[in-house]
């Protein structure tokens, strides 16, 4: 697995710049977890990464990703590869999948 030593990296902290918008001083870590995965994979260092799996724990970032509501096609193919995750267990997945298209072309 990509992140086998994560433990090796206790000191990690995930950049504060990926959360712009939020107040860092009020920020609940815990239950913005979904976003704050979501914002490591779409922006985040390897720094980031290790820091959210001492956080979080590897099995907590597997279940936070599943309930990623939106997500690129190479951060579906980048979650899928390197969390070992099948593509019809992601949120973002699914409902794209259901989703018709507007115009028939």
């Amino acid at each position: 697995m990509f992140f086998k030593d994560y433990r090796q990296h206790k000191n990690a902290h995930i950049r504060h710049s990926l959360f712009w918008e939020y107040d860092m001083e009020h920020f609940d870590w815990q239950l913005m977890k979904t976003v704050v995965v979501q914002r490591v994979i779409e922006r985040g260092r390897m720094d980031d990464f290790y820091a959210i799996l001492n956080m979080y724990g590897l099995h907590e970032v597997k279940e936070s990703i599943k309930k990623i509501p939106t997500m690129s096609a190479k951060d579906i193919s980048f979650v899928c590869n390197v969390f070992r995750i099948s593509r019809k267990d992601l949120l973002c997945y699914t409902k794209k999948q259901s989703t018709s298209p507007l115009w028939n072309s």
